[in-house]
C-alpha cells in the first residue's frame, strides 16, 4: 500500500511480493487489502467514493467540481487523499477553488484549466509523446484541462496553440513536431476543421476535442462536434464538447508503456 494506505497496481504487486518472500503473512495481507476494497468509501449524503479506481483503471477517481458545494468538495477531497496520493478536481470556479486551497495546503490551482490538483508522491519520469494543439487562443482553457490531466497521469505533453486553418501555414509549420508525437489532441471550435487537417498529416491517433467557442450559431460546440464526427481522416476520434479531461485521460492511456 502507499504511504497513506492507497491502492494501486504497483502497491498491490509490492504487497504480493512481500507475501511471496514471507515478510508478511497471508492474514495480515488480507487485512491490508480489506481496508481499501470497494465499498469502503461512503460519505453519508454526499458521495460513495471508488478507492479501487486506481487499481482497475490506473488513475484515482477524478472529481467534477461544478454543481457540488464547496463544503462537499472539501469532504470528498479529504476522503480521496486518505487513500490516494493524487487528487484532481476539475471545473472549479473561484469560490470552490478558494475552499480547496484553504483546506489543502499542498494543493495547486491551475487557473486556466479551472482545476485543482494534489500530488503527494514523487512522480516517475514523465513520458513524452502527447502533443496538444488548439485552433485558436479561445480553445486554450479546454486544452489546458487536457494538459493538466495528462501531466498528473505521468505525461510530459507538448503544446502548440493557435494554429487554426484560417492561417494554414501555422499548422504546416509545426508538422515536424506533430509527427514526433505518439498521440495528438486537437481542440477547436468554429468549424472544427483542424483535427481532420492534422489527421491527414500524421500517422498516429488524433483526439478531436470540440469546444464551445465560435461566432453565430455554433450551438455551444455542437457544430464543431458534428464536423469532427464526420472527419475524413480515419485516425480521428472525438470526445464530447469541452471535455479536455476526457481527451487528456485518453491520450495518457494511449501513450502509456505497453507494460503498464
Amino acid at each position: 500500500m502507499g504511504s497513506n494506505g492507497g491502492m494501486n497496481r504497483e502497491a498491490v504487486e509490492q504487497l504480493l511480493e512481500e507475501v511471496r518472500r514471507g515478510d508478511i503473512d497471508v492474514p495480515d495481507a488480507a487485512g491490508r487489502l480489506a481496508g481499501v476494497l470497494p465499498g469502503s468509501g461512503a460519505l453519508e449524503g454526499v458521495a460513495h467514493l471508488d478507492h479501487h479506481r486506481a487499481l482497475r483503471c490506473g488513475f484515482p477517481e477524478v472529481v467534477l467540481g461544478e454543481s457540488k458545494t464547496p463544503e462537499d468538495l472539501v469532504r470528498i477531497a479529504h476522503a480521496i487523499l486518505e487513500r490516494s496520493e493524487t487528487l484532481l478536481v476539475t471545473r472549479v470556479d473561484d469560490e470552490r477553488a478558494r475552499a480547496l486551497l484553504a483546506a489543502l495546503p499542498d494543493a495547486e490551482l491551475h487557473e486556466r484549466a479551472r482545476a485543482v490538483s494534489v500530488r503527494r508522491s514523487e512522480p516517475a519520469a514523465a513520458r513524452t509523446g502527447v502533443l496538444i494543439a488548439t485552433a485558436g487562443t479561445g480553445d486554450v482553457p479546454v486544452a489546458e484541462e487536457a494538459r493538466v490531466t495528462s501531466e498528473l497521469m505521468g505525461q510530459a505533453p507538448e503544446v502548440v496553440y493557435d494554429v487554426g486553418v484560417a492561417g494554414l501555414h501555422r499548422v504546416l509549420g509545426e508538422v515536424e513536431r506533430l509527427r514526433k508525437a505518439r498521440v495528438v489532441i486537437v481542440a477547436a471550435g468554429m468549424d472544427g476543421a483542424l483535427p481532420s487537417v492534422v489527421g491527414g498529416l500524421v500517422s498516429v491517433p488524433v483526439i478531436a476535442l470540440p469546444t464551445s467557442v465560435g461566432y453565430g450559431l455554433s450551438l455551444d460546440g455542437v457544430a464543431p462536434f458534428l464536423s469532427m464526427l464526420n472527419a475524413c481522416s480515419p485516425n480521428v476520434c472525438v470526445v464530447n464538447v469541452d471535455n479536455g479531461f476526457g481527451a487528456g485521460y485518453l491520450a495518457s492511456l494511449i501513450n502509456r508503456p505497453s507494460s503498464a
